[in-house]
């Protein structure tokens, strides 16, 4: 099995690139890999690079990088998820779920009825988890671009772009009424409520936001279903 890791790093051809101790563990404890041994590394910022691997220690590796593979593997429109806070567990499955379909950012909400909230002391530990299970599925899904993913604590702070949509089972626009927005590879953003849905109160500041109400049809998706669901769809149809 081919090992691929994300580096937060500085890459070019012919340098030379630290491994913290969390993947230097990684590749000898578990790939089984030494100096020499080949590998694929990326930084998120498009493309990758085949690299070989110079040192495996159990808390540092290095490896030198030889070619850049231009190479992106991104949706041709960004799809920016507001994912309503659930139960812990039902986060960590849509951002892995989501970041392999490719999803381009998450903005974590802490909705009027949500389930799962975040101690103050807890948050940057929380955020930390997560983005370790977006890097994660990113490794394995062969992404090119990292998603980030945020905490939002009021709905005032969402950040909206492009042609934005409510998930929503009522009066709402079908999926194939507004496909054609993601055509010419613009933004969107796609709003999933929490378990017990959205309030009144929520469905109207979204609208006052520019957001538009959209279904599937008529069945009703659990809300770690629907963020994959929509990518898949969205890779459908491009």
């Amino acid at each position: 099995m081919h090992c691929r890791l994300y580096l937060d790093a500085d890459m070019q051809v012919g340098l030379h690139v630290v491994i913290g101790a969390e993947q230097a563990r990684y590749l000898k404890q578990v790939m089984r890999l030494q100096a020499g041994d080949k590998i694929t590394v990326f930084n998120g910022k498009g493309g990758e690079y085949q690299a070989e691997l110079t040192h495996v220690g159990k808390d540092i590796a290095e490896c030198m990088l030889h070619t850049f593979v231009d190479v992106n593997r991104e949706l041709p429109c960004k799809v920016h998820i507001i994912q309503a806070a659930n139960r812990s567990e039902k986060i960590e499955t849509v951002l892995q779920k989501a970041t392999e379909m490719g999803a381009a950012s998450f903005q974590i909400l802490n909705s009027e009825r949500a389930t799962f909230k975040i101690p103050g002391n807890k948050l940057n530990q929380r955020l930390e988890r997560w983005q370790k299970i977006i890097i994660e599925a990113a490794e394995q899904s062969e992404r090119t671009a990292l998603p980030q993913v945020s905490w939002l604590d009021k709905l005032a702070k969402i950040d909206c772009k492009g042609a934005s949509y409510i998930l929503h089972p009522r009066d709402a626009k079908l999926w194939l009424e507004v496909r054609s927005t993601m055509m010419g590879g613009s933004d969107v953003t796609f709003a999933v409520g929490p378990e017990g849905g959205w309030t009144d109160h929520e469905l109207e500041a979204l609208q006052q936001k520019g957001f538009s109400a959209l279904t599937f049809g008529p069945r009703i998706m659990r809300t770690e279903t629907a963020a994959p669901a929509l990518l898949a769809a969205v890779q459908a149809v491009l």
